[in-house]
């Protein structure tokens, strides 16, 4: 009996606690050439954080995409994965073709955009996220989370551009609204002045004075899962 009350109130006082926020800052990348995986993640433009080296023949190698709160970490002896073993590792986007030219003006080798064949987890392709099918070209009707291209390091890490222009309900935390770029930004405003269009469509054609209002409701509708009201 006192086992089950004391599990009892374990688990009552773990609800009662505080949230501990627990933020993911680092993804450990294995590499086989440390020289040449810095020369290859400098050429994404990312931010180059730390280069440290140490006895024993210790280096460690810290690099930042744009707009991510999250970085990734190699070098010698920071971990026993296989070099090329990392696989699956997403990088969100607000604009999957823009996001590929940016990479094909660095000179990195990238797939064309696809998306999901069905809900297939068998095929003849490399999987991913939603499956082992991969149809030529964005999503059609370019709904958010259904748009990808795949790129790898030298090593073979896989990586992968995913578009997502609207987060699923309960995606966000509380009722603000955050962009990590001003290019990022941009296109959410793109995106409402195309709805906005629309919008006046249906209502005769006349101009909405209200426009800020309307595209301040959208944008912030619209990183919440939320439809915007007509």
């Amino acid at each position: 009996m006192s086992d089950l009350k004391e599990s009892t109130t374990s688990s009552a006082e773990a609800k009662a606690a505080p949230a501990v926020d627990l933020k993911l800052e680092i993804v450990v990348i294995p590499v086989s050439d440390v020289e040449r995986a810095k020369q290859f993640y400098a050429k994404l433009g990312w931010r180059l954080d730390a280069d440290f080296a140490g006895p024993d023949d210790y280096r460690v190698i810290q690099f930042t995409p744009p707009g991510s709160n999250a970085s990734v970490i190699f070098g010698k002896n920071v971990t026993s994965a296989a070099p090329g073993s990392a696989q699956g590792l997403y990088l969100v986007v607000s604009d999957i073709e823009a996001a590929r030219s940016a990479l094909l003006g660095r000179g990195v080798a990238i797939s064309e955009a696809f998306h999901a064949g069905g809900d297939v987890h068998v095929g003849p392709d490399e999987p991913y996220l939603f499956g082992r099918v991969r149809q030529s070209g964005a999503d059609p009707a370019r709904g958010s989370y259904r748009s990808y291209a795949s790129f790898s390091d030298p090593d073979g890490n896989g990586w992968l551009l995913q578009e997502v222009t609207a987060r699923l309900p309960g995606r966000i935390d509380g009722n603000g609204t955050s962009f990590t770029s001003s290019a990022d930004l941009a296109a959410a405003f793109r995106r409402a002045a195309a709805a906005h269009g629309e919008y006046e469509k249906r209502n005769g054609g006349k101009h909405d004075e209200n426009w800020p209002d309307w595209y301040a409701d959208y944008i912030v509708n619209e990183q919440h899962g939320q439809q915007q009201a007509a």
